[in-house]
């Protein structure tokens, strides 16, 4: 999976010398990323905000800790159904308005989550935002395969997906000072929470229309020069894969290194979501108040940010994948192992900052895989099958920390489960590469032998 290094960096310099495409590249990525991160920022504030609001909601609604994670958790089968189709209708009507379909939809789904009145509810309303957000992450990571050379695709997903920790850094805070709004005009605090996070959403999802160009060439915001460089350059960078890319959309559902890479990505999963879901429960145990834990909370997740665009930009110059992924899932479990024998909040946030570097720092090297080998519908449903089967982590972590905790009342068992499933996804990234290591150096001799004769 892995590139040659020197080959990689020495391509790199030499297309980056040239001044048209550096002028296209800085303008593409200032029009594009910067706005899909807000609304990956906001996105992720709506799938977690539930870990907040359970600081109260759990007492007020009588939910016990195994009923909280199963409900947190049950979002990703929506997610997980409706992932893949919902790619594909990206990759046919458009990114434009489909993303804005998206946002809107999770909008009003999260928002409707101030009025869940017991168990049932919650299942119903976790399943169906699960099910109104499938294809905005997988379908931004297709969106930028469109506008980025596959050279720069792991430094702009890292950007992107920085969101994720931003919105914990930042939503951390504000959503523990919501809580504290508790009987304002005969609403809890977590009923607050649920309503005011859920407007910039649907806001959004309207701005989304204006913002968005579904591809290069309708880019009317570039100049014809630029414009043609990049619609020329994606299109080249198309034929090189050749007959190596698949691009019937069967052949992305069933390729092996797809479900490969699915199973890599169900442990960094598992472990963000226990960190966005029980990471506030995690603090609470020493005592502090909703507003204080959103301070705490928010401080592994900063130093996240940096250490993950840090760490992508590395992989980005030296081409290299498999390590950068190994290295960081090995870094989050030992983190988790920390954390369930951490004895003090200092211990805890030192824990969990490692956690979060990890997890943060995995996924843009990961996201740059499946691009090396996909193209066009094939491309939109291998990554929706990666992102809806790796997600399923995002049921079994939480889920199997809420009944551990339940059962032992510690999270120590279920922090250590988290943990062996980011090293079984560093060990499979690593018989992942040797076995693309194995079918390049056979298709080589091939060739070789095809040329002799």
């Amino acid at each position: 999976m892995s590139k040659s290094p020197t080959s990689n960096s020495v391509r790199a310099e030499a297309l980056d010398a040239d001044p048209l495409q550096k002028r296209v590249l800085r303008k593409i990525t200032w029009r594009i990323v910067p706005f899909v991160m807000l609304l990956y920022f906001i996105a992720f504030i709506d799938r977690v905000n539930i870990g907040f609001a359970s600081l109260t909601m759990n007492q007020d609604l009588g939910f016990s800790p195994s009923v909280f994670g199963f409900g947190a958790g049950i979002f990703f089968f929506g997610y997980f159904l409706f992932e893949v189709p919902s790619n594909l209708i990206l990759h046919k009507i458009g990114a434009r308005i489909w993303i804005a379909r998206v946002m809107i939809t999770w909008g009003l789904i999260s928002g409707a989550m101030a009025f869940v009145q017991g168990t049932t509810s919650f299942y119903v309303l976790r399943f169906l935002l699960g099910a109104a957000e499938a294809g905005f992450f997988p379908g931004i990571i297709l969106y930028l395969s469109y506008w980025f050379p596959a050279r720069r695709r792991a430094a702009v997903t890292a950007i992107f997906m920085a969101a994720a920790p931003l919105s914990t850094a930042l939503g951390s805070p504000v959503s523990g000072a919501l809580l504290q709004m508790h009987g304002l005009l005969g609403f809890t605090g977590w009923q607050w929470l649920f309503l005011i996070e859920a407007v910039p959403a649907i806001l959004l999802g309207f701005v989304v229309l204006i913002i968005l160009t579904d591809r290069p060439e309708k880019a009317m915001w570039l100049k014809d020069d630029e414009r043609n460089w990049l619609v020329a350059a994606m299109e080249a960078e198309q034929k090189a894969k050749g007959a190596q890319a698949s691009h019937n959309v069967w052949r992305g559902l069933a390729d092996i290194r797809v479900l490969a890479l699915s199973l890599v990505y169900f442990g960094t999963s598992a472990g963000l979501y226990t960190l966005g879901i029980w990471a506030p429960q995690i603090i609470k145990q020493f005592g502090l108040s909703a507003l204080s834990i959103g301070f705490v909370n928010a401080i592994p997740a900063v130093i996240a940010v940096v250490a993950m665009v840090l760490w992508s930009r590395h992989s980005d110059r030296t081409g290299e994948r498999t390590w950068h992924v190994v290295g960081a899932c090995l870094l989050a479990a030992v983190g988790l192992v920390f954390a369930g024998s951490a004895g003090g909040v200092i211990a805890v946030v030192a824990a969990l900052t490692l956690v979060n570097i990890g997890i943060s720092c995995s996924k843009p090297p990961l996201w740059s895989m499946p691009t090396m080998f996909l193209s066009g519908p094939a491309a939109a449903a291998g990554i929706a099958t990666i992102n809806s089967i790796g997600n399923l982590g995002g049921f079994v972590g939480p889920s199997m920390i809420g009944w551990i905790k339940q059962v032992t009342g510690s999270f120590l068992g279920g922090l250590y489960f988290v943990a062996g499933l980011l090293i079984l996804s560093a060990a499979l990234t690593l018989i992942l590469a040797k076995a693309g290591r194995k079918n390049g150096t056979a298709r080589t001799a091939m060739h070789h032998q095809a040329a002799q004769h």
